[in-house]
């Protein structure tokens, strides 16, 4: 089964890479698919890179259904 997951952008890391956490989780992904990101940001991650921005009320409703799934950040 793949899974993409929104985390938070909380650190850039050179021109493609970035740190997120996803549910007090930190992971270094890449960001070069995706233009424009910012810290703060949410991004949706799957194998490590991210693959699109979303705002954060969307991703907040997204977690909150994979908390419900027992889907989490492990």
């Amino acid at each position: 089964m793949c899974l993409a997951i929104p985390a938070e952008v909380t650190e850039l890391i050179g021109a493609d890479m970035a740190r997120v956490t996803i549910d007090g989780v930190s992971r270094e992904i890449s960001i070069a698919l995706v233009p424009d990101v910012a810290l703060g940001d949410f991004v949706v991650v799957h194998v490590g890179y991210a693959l699109s921005k979303v705002d954060a009320e969307e991703a907040a409703r997204t977690l909150e259904l994979l908390a419900e799934a027992g889907i989490g950040a492990e």
